[in-house]
């Protein structure tokens, strides 16, 4: 039998991808030493959970947990991303992106999993959560962008004022939730949409795939192409009975809450893991940043940027 191994490009993960050819078959081996419960077999278990709500995800073909790898089925190299950058029209496309959040959101999460002989269990949201991943923008972001500047007070005054902010979230933490939803985690194979990267999948609040979708820091949306968006899964979606506004706030609130934490992930990767490819999307995700801090719900988390943070100057960077 003839087989070639190649490896293609990774994600922001500690995982590693080889592309196997097998004669005229391919499939993907994913290897993971470090953290490798949560890459390996809770990817496998969160991938079978969308298989079985048919929702394309990867198949999981061979398990080689210990030997620190899994092979799964190869849902081809074009990503949504390639796919659409170049399209002038871009509202049907996306459109069929909010239509599979919406099927994943009908998934009904069972108490326990099984990987072989461990029991998995998909977390729901808490506030600690939100404050731990928003919390990588003070510990990652401001601790390089502002040098030498102790950040210790900034984080405590901007914390409290987040947790008021976190707090007017209306709805509750009840849905399957991706919580990496955005065009470079879908693939696109012969017009079929597949999802790969779901090992954080937890349960929590609605809008948050949304805002991952609409929102995303690798590609800048016109405005009236988000608020299409947005309006067509408030119409499509569970939610269509709320009014709008219910819905925005919470789009918004989460937005700015992820994008912080993205600031702060990019960063990291960048001075921990020497991949510095990430720090093109800095200004791009401030940008979105003061976008949703428009919103009169967060007007004192707006106040607190501008009077303790030079958001104009930090959202310029390109490099840390």
């Amino acid at each position: 039998m003839k087989y070639k191994l190649k490896k293609i490009s990774g994600d922001a993960s500690y995982r590693e991808f080889y592309r196997l050819k097998k004669n005229n078959k391919t499939s993907i081996i994913v290897t993971a030493k470090k953290e490798k419960f949560k890459n390996l077999a809770v990817y496998a278990v969160i991938n079978n959970v969308l298989n079985n709500n048919r929702i394309n995800a990867p198949k999981l073909l061979s398990n080689h947990y210990k030997n620190d790898m899994i092979e799964i089925s190869d849902l081809g190299e074009k990503s949504f991303y390639d796919y659409v950058i170049s399209k002038k029209n871009k509202l049907n496309s996306y459109k069929s992106l909010i239509k599979l959040i919406i099927k994943i959101q009908k998934i009904k999460i069972k108490k326990l999993y099984k990987f072989k002989n461990f029991k998995i269990t998909i977390p729901k949201y808490t506030l600690s959560n939100l404050h731990k991943e928003s919390d990588l923008f003070f510990d990652w972001y401001l601790k390089y962008a502002l040098k030498n500047k102790k950040i210790t007070n900034i984080k405590k005054i901007f914390k409290s004022e987040l947790n008021k902010v976190y707090k007017k979230l209306n709805y509750q933490n009840n849905t399957f939730v991706h919580r990496d939803f955005h065009i470079s985690n879908i693939m696109i194979n012969k017009k079929k949409l597949g999802i790969i990267d779901s090992q954080d999948a937890i349960i929590g609040n609605p809008l948050y795939d949304v805002a991952s979708l609409v929102d995303d820091v690798r590609i800048k949306l016109p405005h009236q192409l988000q608020n299409k968006l947005l309006d067509f899964y408030h119409k499509n979606s569970k939610l269509r009975i709320d009014h709008i506004r219910k819905l925005k706030n919470d789009f918004d609130i989460l937005s700015v809450q992820r994008n912080l934490k993205i600031l702060g992930i990019f960063v990291r990767l960048y001075k921990r893991d020497n991949k510095n490819n990430y720090l093109k999307f800095l200004p791009h995700t401030w940008t979105l940043i003061e976008k949703r801090l428009q919103n009169p719900l967060l007007k004192n988390l707006k106040l607190l940027f501008y009077k303790y943070l030079s958001v104009n100057r930090l959202k310029k960077l390109n490099k840390i």
